[in-house]
């Protein structure tokens, strides 16, 4: 038995996304680094800003007056943070959902090149998910799966969709061997969509990223980790930058009350499952909203995991401590 620790933070009367008119915005003039500013805004205010909508947009131009200059927001992107459409944790053995066979090059993690195709030469690379490309769907029974070429041009959006209507998802490859079977079965000089992609934006305070703002000429920077500056001679429009260059900030203050609760979550471990891999953590914390939802609960609270000291969430539970709740 595992357990971990399962934070409910419920807003009273509010949505998970705030709007503009729950906080107090507050512009730092002093000029410090992205990881700096968060560490300053959380512990003086709430965190970094959050801008999800056109009224925030144009409440921080208003505030920024006459001051035009790049300055940081809550924003920040991990780019080599990629995950399997396929998310069910028990298709997948130790290392499956690690592996990888990027072409020369790749991935080239620009703004834009978040899903993966497959080329004829074995490699992988990353593409504008918006390229019509041929797809790879497969069908899964138990450990198994079979691949099935689909000889039609779509978006991976489109591909994703399509998998799931009607087999059993876009493909996962999760080793060398299943990489040359799909190699056999293609013919040669085309790319097809496979099911590794990556969803990496961020806000700082967690806040589900829909909204988007960017410049036309954001710089697509090939950093790892890459945060967001509003340019503020530009309507406040959004610019990738270094996360270490020094400049001022926007902090925010959320002025509703929020009461949280942490309850104590206890699964029985399956075989050959990490309960702290990524994928499946996020697919807890979906069927535990759904299952707060259906006992009346409305959408005003959010869900987080607390992490343990060493950086997991879930740890083995001792049998001797039965006197826990």
């Amino acid at each position: 038995m595992e357990k971990a620790l399962l934070i409910i933070i419920a807003l009273s009367g509010l949505s998970a996304v705030s709007s503009h008119a729950e906080r107090q915005y507050h512009f730092v003039s002093e000029a410090k680094t992205m990881p700096e500013a968060q560490r300053y805004c959380r512990e003086k205010h709430t965190d970094l800003a959050t801008v999800d909508s056109m009224e925030v947009v144009e409440l921080l131009n208003k505030m920024a007056g006459q001051y035009k200059q790049l300055t940081w927001i809550g924003l920040y992107e991990e780019r080599d943070t990629w995950k399997w459409s396929m998310s069910d944790p028990s298709f997948y053995g130790p290392g499956d959902t690690e592996f990888r066979l990027w072409g020369t090059g790749e991935p080239n993690n620009r703004h834009d090149e978040k899903c993966t195709s497959f080329h004829f030469s074995r490699k992988w690379g990353d593409k504008d998910c918006n390229t019509p490309l041929r797809v790879v769907c497969f069908d899964v029974t138990g450990p198994s799966a079979t691949f099935v070429l689909i000889h039609i041009s779509m978006r991976w959006t489109e591909a994703q969709s399509y998998c799931r209507e009607h087999h059993t998802d876009l493909a996962s490859v999760r080793n060398r061997a299943e990489n040359q079977q799909l190699f056999e079965l293609l013919p040669g000089g085309d790319y097809y969509w496979i099911g590794l992609y990556r969803d990496s934006w961020k806000w700082s305070d967690g806040s589900f990223f829909f909204f988007k703002y960017w410049a036309k000429n954001k710089s697509n920077l090939r950093a790892s980790k890459v945060c967001v500056a509003a340019a503020f001679d530009n309507s406040g429009k959004w610019e990738d930058l270094d996360c270490g260059v020094k400049k001022p900030f926007i902090c925010y203050k959320q002025d509703v009350p929020a009461s949280v609760h942490v309850i104590k979550v206890r699964v029985e471990k399956p075989n050959n499952v990490d309960l702290n891999y990524p994928a499946f953590l996020d697919a807890m914390l979906v069927e535990v909203k759904k299952n707060l939802r259906a006992q009346g609960l409305d959408d005003n609270f959010q869900l987080a995991w607390r992490k343990q000291p060493d950086g997991q969430v879930f740890q083995k539970e001792e049998e001797k401590k039965t006197d826990e709740l």
